[in-house]
């Protein structure tokens, strides 16, 4: 067995998960905002009621994979990058070891999504996977060979926030981003930025679902801001496919649902790949929401997981 649990923004979720991938228990609370001691305290609780529930025993030592909105900076073991800004420099692992009194593994929210995918998800067979989250915001993990790839700098996957590729002169310099730069991929493909584009083309509150449905229905201008998303989002994966040439680009996160993506994107990035042919798959994620908390149940292998929880 294994425990994992999803820090988000408004919620809180463990689940105990077995080796084969099926979810034994799951109990969910409201994230306590700007509350940092309420957090520690609130992913305890959790790991103590998903252990104390689930009908299998659990041993008191067994490991806890956690999934942050942010990740630790090897320069100082302290919280960075995070949105959920009361993270930001704490030493949260070690605060979570203290009040669990059990090995604990963080990682970024969206390294945890492509190390769900990649297990026994969409990704599930290659030995390359770039998961890629297009949600509130735009992040990313890389799992190869089945193991995360974290790097020096923690920022494996990073992609949201390099410069969207091949601008034109309309996107020039790009809307401002909270990371103090402009025009960051994350500025331009975004549940947000999306919204942002539908609202300066006169259709305000329109999310991504109802865009692909009017593109479909045959809206002229939900098509023309459909297709400018798909042309953007072409370009963007392209240059993750020239560095890092995965096999499979798994889409995650709210915008993943619109369905023209799967096909359009792939007749799109050809031209801006260094290639004669792309044979990287670009396919729907399988764990929807759980995904996350799957890849944090994940982080700890099998052999780790036994032999610190005793099993």
């Amino acid at each position: 067995m294994r425990i994992g649990v999803d820090l988000g923004g408004t919620k809180i979720e463990a689940i105990a998960m077995a080796a084969d991938g099926s979810i034994a228990n799951r109990v969910r609370v409201a994230t306590p905002r700007g509350d940092y001691d309420a957090t520690v305290r609130a992913i305890a609780g959790l790991v103590d009621a998903v252990s104390r529930n689930t009908p299998q025993h659990l041993p008191e030592d067994l490991p806890v994979g956690i999934g942050i909105p942010g990740t630790i900076s090897p320069a100082t073991g302290l919280i960075k990058n995070a949105n959920s800004t009361w993270l930001i420099g704490k030493a949260f692992d070690t605060d979570l070891e203290a009040a669990m009194k059990r090995p604990v593994r963080l990682a970024n929210d969206a390294d945890c999504f492509a190390l769900s995918e990649a297990a026994d998800g969409a990704g599930s067979g290659a030995r390359s996977v770039f998961g890629v989250i297009l949600g509130t915001g735009v992040g990313g993990g890389l799992v190869i060979n089945g193991g995360l790839l974290h790097g020096p700098n923690a920022i494996a996957g990073e992609w949201g926030h390099n410069p969207l590729p091949w601008p034109k002169t309309n996107e020039l310099p790009g809307p401002q981003c909270y990371c103090g730069k402009s025009g960051c991929i994350e500025t331009w493909l975004s549940g947000p930025a999306l919204e942002r584009e539908a609202a300066r083309n006169e259709m305000p509150s329109v999310g991504a679902p109802e865009l692909a449905a009017r593109a479909a229905d045959g809206d002229t201008k939900a098509a023309a801001l459909l297709d400018q998303y798909l042309d953007r989002l072409a370009r963007a994966l392209a240059t993750v496919i020239n560095v890092v040439d995965p096999e499979t680009i798994v889409l995650g996160g709210g915008l993943s649902a619109i369905p023209q993506l799967y096909q359009a994107i792939p007749r799109r990035w050809g031209p801006h790949i260094f290639s004669d042919a792309v044979a990287t798959k670009l396919v729907q994620n399988k764990h929807g929401d759980s995904s996350g908390v799957r890849g944090a149940a994940w982080l700890w292998p099998e052999a780790e997981n036994r032999q610190i929880g005793g099993r």
